[in-house]
């Protein structure tokens, strides 16, 4: 496939679709050949700035565009499986948005049909790809941390509920609030960091205390009442667990759409090691000056700031899909690992309904 371009069709207006959108359209070897939304302006326009010869409003039509090879997915979570599983059985490869899915269930029956299908199934797990990311996991790589026994990550916002009364808040059309939203990339995040260790208990507790009051929307202007919202908030609004790991490592998650906290958008993870640690602090989605190195010189502490860029995020999840599909080596690209996260997240929520600690793995 290396001589001929990737035919790629996209579904989804929003930020992951137009996202994706982009990245496809800028690289040699893929051809957008269709797109499809429901918002017919949105659609037109795109369509022409990028070149999209097939313009569609239903999913369900584009997937029939002559020679498509690949679909991106960057639709609500609830559409997630249906559109991936139809993509798969035509013989497509997919790739999706974050999280995989809503439930274990659906995430199972993706995976299962792509190894049916032999076929690629990618998730967007874009902040692993972000310069201090890639920065730190080459130093626990290198062993400058040593054996990382305890981790903390966290992604708090002040206010920050997106689109409330919207689909977000919907546990049917969502999964669930903050934690599938937020969390799943910071546990991505971390575990990508420690070397995927398998989670074998989980305890978590959830809160949604300013959802259902109007309160914490992420726009100022929307101030809902509990009257205007569309539809109830039916999903938390805080999110914490505690993850016991193999080996006797332990992970901590901390996660908010809306808390009175500082003003802003912060998210980042902090790491114990027996030979150092390390930190990644992002506040509003900075780049800048966001990895800190703790370690011991001469037996006094010491802190070093690595430079590291901002990385391509998005734009590396994309090449790296169209890479492994057009390598032709397939093999294990079945979304095994984003179903490790969604079995995590399901026992999250498990664990909070019931009140106590759920058990993964004996």
């Amino acid at each position: 496939m290396n001589d001929q371009k990737l035919r790629v069709g996209v579904v989804g207006l929003g930020f992951a679709g137009r996202t994706a959108l982009e990245a496809f359209s800028e690289l040699p070897d893929v051809e957008v050949v269709a797109l499809a939304g429901l918002e017919k302006d949105l659609l037109t326009s795109l369509g022409e700035k990028h070149g999209v010869p097939h313009l569609y409003e239903k999913w369900e039509d584009l997937l029939e565009a002559q020679g498509l090879e690949a679909v991106s997915i960057g639709t609500p979570t609830q559409l997630h499986a249906p559109i991936a599983l139809a993509a798969l059985e035509k013989g497509l490869h997919v790739l999706s948005e974050k999280p995989l899915a809503r439930t274990v269930a659906e995430g199972t029956a993706m995976v299962e049909a792509s190894k049916k299908a032999g076929r690629v199934l990618k998730v967007v797990f874009n902040h692993r790809e972000r310069g201090d990311v890639i920065a730190l996991k080459h130093q626990i790589d290198e062993g400058q941390l040593g054996r990382i026994y305890y981790a903390k990550a966290h992604w708090m916002r002040r206010n920050g509920i997106p689109g409330m009364g919207g689909w977000f808040t919907n546990r049917e059309l969502s999964g669930g609030g903050p934690l599938i939203d937020l969390g799943v990339h910071i546990l991505d995040m971390a575990l990508h960091l420690l070397g995927e260790p398998q989670v074998t208990t989980v305890s978590a507790n959830t809160f949604a205390e300013l959802g259902p009051r109007g309160r914490g929307s992420a726009h100022s202007a929307q101030r809902p009442t509990v009257d205007t919202l569309g539809s109830k908030f039916e999903v938390e609004d805080l999110a914490t667990a505690y993850l016991r790991l193999e080996g006797g490592g332990a992970l901590q998650l901390e996660t908010s759409w809306a808390t009175y906290r500082a003003p802003g958008d912060n998210f980042g993870i902090e790491l114990f090691g027996t030979e150092g640690g390390a930190k990644i602090d992002v506040q509003n989605y900075t780049n800048d000056d966001t990895l800190r190195i703790y370690t011991d010189v001469a037996g006094i502490p010491a802190e070093v700031r690595p430079a590291t860029g901002p990385g391509l995020g998005h734009r590396a999840v994309v090449r790296e899909f169209v890479r492994i599909v057009q390598s032709g080596d397939w093999e294990g690209q079945n979304g095994s690992e984003a179903l490790l996260r969604t079995e995590v997240i399901d026992a999250c929520y498990a664990s909070a309904k019931a009140g106590r600690e759920v058990v993964l793995h004996d």
